[in-house]
């Protein structure tokens, strides 16, 4: 799974909760984030990555 996509889809889903341009999260965050959606998928390899990246970020705000 190529890390970069997985940030871009990290990237789109805060687009959904934030303005344009607005970015409220810091690169260690986005590094942890794309990692803990990599091992999601890897457990889960039926997983749709969408809804995994959905779930992770709405996880990560909710927090």
């Amino acid at each position: 799974m190529d890390k970069k996509l997985v940030a871009k889809m990290i990237k789109n889903c805060f687009k959904q909760y934030y303005e344009t341009g607005t970015m409220p999260i810091g690169d260690n965050d986005l590094e942890k984030l794309s990692k803990q959606i990599l091992q999601t998928k890897a457990e889960e390899p039926t997983a749709d990555l969408y809804e995994i990246v959905n779930d992770t970020v709405y996880e990560y705000l909710a927090d």
